[in-house]
């Protein structure tokens, strides 16, 4: 983490993103990936940001990984080509616009779990002059979507082959923290049931950065899909997975009351930090005050208290604060200050809002 030390004097509540941390990130993913044969597809919807997609991009990745259309429109007006949205697409009116951007972009993918969707998928794309790549999301654990056995997966497979305007791309699954033993069963299942029906799988894509630089392990695995690994946050500190100065992204809160010793409130709640705890105590880690815990939160404050009885903060100070959960900060501002070679730039964060 390079930001400087001293209070940036910001307008709060402030999201500000280390650029020179976030390149780090990257880099040293998509180094370790490298060295060990793997693909990158990083995963937008943690920064939402085209810059930081294309930077990307640039270090190495094939490719980026969206899950919701709006969020592909966006990556797309800004010149990226290759893009996996990993999420069922149902409904006329996200299919038309799903064939839409397939004409904009030199490589689309989607992913299907019921051949509700891919009927849908090849009905939209009957009378298409190119194939659209569909991967078969599968369930090792994570209990979202996914076929839930690997011999589900010969079924659906056979289905996108057989559907005009489809292609069968591979196996994709999202898995728990800890999941790496269940997808290696449940893929090498699946694979043989592939090839038992003479259906070749070209490739495996797995995701999850608490567990990423564990992915490697899992031979079987061709692409990792990260997301969070850009900013990372306090549970992937809390997890193991980085340290506190691998932190890209912190949330800049002011003081705005301090009546009594032992507790204090910040101008940042629940719109700012969000709700999500992660299995964690409270919403955030102060840097520099470690034995200060953000209790609780409503919409627009923060109650910080800590076990003894004094009172460390003034009215009117400015607290740092890595959130519980990056992702999730990213798509609640409009906007987020980079700090890059010692200067302050406000950035519109593009993807913002673009859930359907």
């Amino acid at each position: 983490m390079s930001l400087p030390q001293q209070e940036l004097n910001l307008d709060t509540p402030a999201v500000v993103i280390d650029t020179a941390q976030v390149k780090r990130n990257i880099d040293a993913f998509q180094t370790y990936c490298d060295e060990h044969g793997m693909t990158v597809r990083p995963h937008i919807k943690t920064h939402k940001l085209p810059q930081f997609a294309h930077w990307q991009l640039e270090a190495g990745a094939v490719g980026i990984t969206c899950q919701k259309i709006s969020e592909a429109e966006v990556m797309a007006d800004a010149g990226i080509e290759d893009i996996l949205i990993t999420y069922n697409i149902l409904g006329a009116i996200k299919l038309q616009r799903l064939k839409y951007l397939a004409q904009k972009l030199s490589k689309l993918a989607v992913v299907a779990d019921n051949s509700t969707v891919v009927e849908g998928l090849a009905k939209a794309f009957e009378d298409s002059d190119g194939l659209l790549k569909v991967w078969v999301e599968c369930n090792t654990g994570a209990q979202r979507c996914g076929v839930e056995q690997p011999h589900q997966v010969v079924a659906l497979a056979q289905q996108i082959e057989a559907s005009k305007g489809l292609t069968f791309a591979g196996l994709m699954t999202y898995p728990p923290a800890k999941g790496h033993a269940k997808v290696m069963q449940f893929m090498t299942a699946a694979k043989v049931a592939l090839n038992q029906v003479g259906l070749p799988c070209p490739a495996i894509t797995s995701g999850g950065t608490p567990d990423l630089w564990q992915a490697c392990s899992l031979d079987i695995i061709t692409e990792y899909r990260p997301g969070t690994y850009i900013y990372n946050d306090r549970s992937l500190v809390e997890y193991g997975t980085c340290s506190w100065q691998d932190c890209a992204l912190t949330v800049v809160a002011t003081v705005v009351s301090a009546n009594a010793d032992g507790r204090a409130i910040i101008d940042s709640g629940s719109k700012v930090l969000s709700s999500d705890l992660l299995g964690l105590q409270g919403h955030g880690y102060v840097i520099g005050h470690p034995q200060v815990t953000i209790s609780g939160l409503s919409e627009e404050h923060g109650h910080l208290v800590w076990p003894t009885l004094d009172q460390p903060f003034q009215v009117g100070q400015q607290l740092r604060i890595i959130p519980n959960h990056a992702c999730v900060v990213s798509n609640l501002v409009g906007r987020v200050w980079l700090y890059q070679n010692g200067e302050l730039d406000l950035t519109e964060v593009a993807a913002r809002g673009k859930v359907v």
